[in-house]
């Protein structure tokens, strides 16, 4: 059974719903992240989710920041903990246990921090009809799903649910959060995408591109890491042990929701439930991620 969102009363108001998560209000300083099961695919949110998935997501990115502020000097995340808080009411609790977490109050940037290691997907397209990413010219002769010379940072918008990001240069980007906050951002997220990679290729997966959010804390005047971190819903990951250039790469994320709706015609059409063979096999994937990821099972992870 998927999870659906909890009704968790007036002492936690609802701020925000996404295409995934729930945000909810603890105190002026504190919110709570609720990982919904929910699934979308071409910016369409499916009737049905994938069992497990908010917890995947929830664990992986609380492994990831841990990780990360090991190893990336001077990083800053909004994270505060796993701890379902006592203010949630008794009733909605064991819901949440490890698909919830308490996080800093910041000021959001209204711009997604995408940063590329190798060329798929839109990058590989503008590619072939540009020679360019992102208005950036690339080296000649690259070949689909290669490892571009050096990691590349490719900021984009941040739409609004149901409306598509759409990709701007890093002046653009400059132009909407500033020249200062800009720079940290580029800074930031390309160390983070740097250090996970390395990671990640020990554990055998490719991290090909992923996407960062940040926030603003206004008393120290830093920029700090939120949201979901280098998870399947966020980044693109490829098996190290299959990866090979030249050609399309399968992924532990939502591909094979993709080709089905693809492949029945269903690619952006409202009101879409999945098989439960769909759904299944999307969680084993993500399942199969976090397992390489963090050396745990799912099971294992939630003890």
């Amino acid at each position: 059974m998927a999870f659906t969102r909890p009704d968790l009363g007036e002492e936690l108001p609802l701020l925000a719903s996404g295409k995934v998560r729930e945000l909810y209000e603890v105190d002026s300083k504190t919110l709570l992240f609720v990982a919904s099961d929910r699934i979308s695919a071409y910016d369409v949110i499916m009737q049905n989710g994938i069992p497990n998935k908010g917890k995947i997501l929830t664990l992986m990115t609380a492994f990831w920041f841990e990780y990360l502020q090991k190893h990336v000097p001077g990083l800053k995340t909004h994270f505060l903990g796993l701890k379902v808080p006592d203010i949630v009411p008794d009733a909605a609790k064991a819901q949440l246990v490890n698909r919830s977490m308490l996080v800093r109050k910041l000021k959001i940037f209204p711009i997604e921090a995408i940063v590329r290691g190798y060329i798929t997907g839109s990058a590989w397209s503008s590619y072939k009809k540009t020679g360019a990413v992102n208005g950036k010219r690339m080296p000649e002769g690259l070949q689909e799903s290669q490892e571009f010379p050096e990691p590349i940072y490719t900021p984009s918008t941040k739409a609004e649910l149901g409306q598509h990001d759409e990709n701007i240069s890093t002046e653009e980007a400059a132009k909407i959060v500033g020249d200062k906050y800009a720079k940290r951002i580029e800074e930031l997220a390309l160390q983070i995408y740097s250090t996970a990679k390395e990671y990640a290729k020990q554990q055998g997966i490719v991290i090909a591109d992923t996407k960062f959010e940040f926030g603003l804390d206004e008393e120290t005047d830093e920029v700090v890491l939120v949201d979901e971190v280098l998870t399947p819903d966020s980044s693109r990951f490829w098996s190290a042990r299959t990866y090979q250039i030249g050609k399309s790469q399968d992924s532990f994320d939502k591909q094979y929701l993709r080709d089905w709706l693809t492949s029945n015609g269903l690619k952006g059409k409202e009101g879409v439930s999945m098989p439960q063979n769909i759904a299944e096999e999307t969680s084993s994937k993500y399942e199969e991620a976090f397992h390489i990821l963090t050396g745990q099972t799912l099971a294992e992870a939630e003890r």
